[in-house]
């Protein structure tokens, strides 16, 4: 099973602390370093920033949010990544919370299933320097190649929900699912394999992105429970966070409890039931289990509280892979 890391967009901490995290993970040779997109840095932006600051690692970018950028911007900016670095420059896709949609952007997440699926067609012609001229429901492009070289990455697709794993299943090379149990990671690996079956296609690979920390500290478990908390009232998660005990606390965020309310709701060891949290061994026995589950990546988020940049959980993780 394959490994990569994640830049965590830690509230608590900052955000320059992107690129240390980005510089262990390079030293430490990790193939691939995931950009995210929320509300500190563009991610294109902090990619062309790291490809320069950094020897060799290669990025994706994203998930990036399918109702705020269009096809056109992301496949443009992934190319101008990977001019800029000399990387090979993947891209996510997703769909965002209507906290970013609608509140942030101002646009509408009406139609954001259908507009993942016209994306990620759109996207895949693109990124292969393909003229596309699409005229979907949601996402209109026509015209449009590249004049800068493919940016050469794989493309990516965030999916928890049927709809986003048929999209997955017929237009990516790889499924994300995040913050996923190894029961659910098995479902989804189920699903996934059907729904490529049914397109014709190679399964894609399935990547499981998980909190981290081995042997965390007081910091490390407030900072992996806070990051929780905005996802608690979110449907996608219902099946996840029901499956591992917060049932009580998934019904309290749709009620429209406060984030310290839910805070207080959570077991200590939240973060151990949907990532990678502990000692050496019982992080080396979780990976076990995902991979027991069909996960072919899984994409560490190391926590950074009590340990600046997550050198402790990468250097750990990179050691139990080896």
């Amino acid at each position: 099973m394959d490994t990569s890391v994640v830049i965590g967009n830690w509230p608590d901490r900052p955000p320059e602390e992107a690129l240390h995290t980005a510089a262990i993970a390079d030293r430490l040779r990790f193939g691939e370093l995931w950009i995210g997109e929320t509300d500190t840095w563009d991610a294109f932006a902090l990619a062309s920033a790291i490809g320069l600051a950094t020897d060799r690692i290669e990025m994706t970018v994203g998930p990036l949010s399918v109702t705020v950028r269009d096809p056109m911007m992301i496949a443009m900016g992934a190319a101008s990544v990977a001019a800029l670095t000399r990387r090979r420059i993947g891209v996510a896709l997703g769909t965002s919370s209507p906290r970013v949609a609608e509140r942030w952007h101002g646009r509408s997440p009406e139609g954001s299933a259908t507009a993942l699926e016209e994306s990620a067609r759109a996207v895949r012609g693109l990124l292969a320097g393909k003229r596309v001229d699409l005229d979907g429901e949601v996402v209109r492009t026509h015209g449009f190649r590249l004049r800068l070289a493919p940016p050469g990455g794989p493309l990516s697709v965030a999916a928890l929900g049927d709809g986003a794993v048929r999209t997955a299943a017929r237009h990516a090379d790889r499924m994300v699912a995040d913050m996923v149990s190894p029961p659910v990671a098995a479902g989804l690996r189920a699903k996934l394999d059907e729904a490529a079956g049914e397109a014709g296609r190679r399964a894609p690979r399935l990547v499981a992105r998980l909190p981290a920390a081995v042997d965390p500290t007081p910091e490390s478990y407030a900072q992996l429970m806070w990051s929780i908390v905005p996802y608690l009232g979110l449907a996608e998660y219902a099946e996840t966070f029901g499956g591992v005990g917060l049932g009580d606390a998934v019904e309290m965020a749709r009620a429209g409890a406060e984030p310290k309310e839910l805070l207080t709701a959570l077991p200590f060891d939240v973060a151990a039931r949907v990532g990678l949290v502990g000692a050496a061994g019982e992080v080396r026995a979780r990976l076990r289990e995902y991979a027991d589950a069909g996960v072919d990546e899984v994409a560490v988020v190391p926590a950074t509280g009590g340990d600046p940049g997550g050198e402790r959980t990468l250097t750990a993780i990179r050691e139990l892979v080896r």
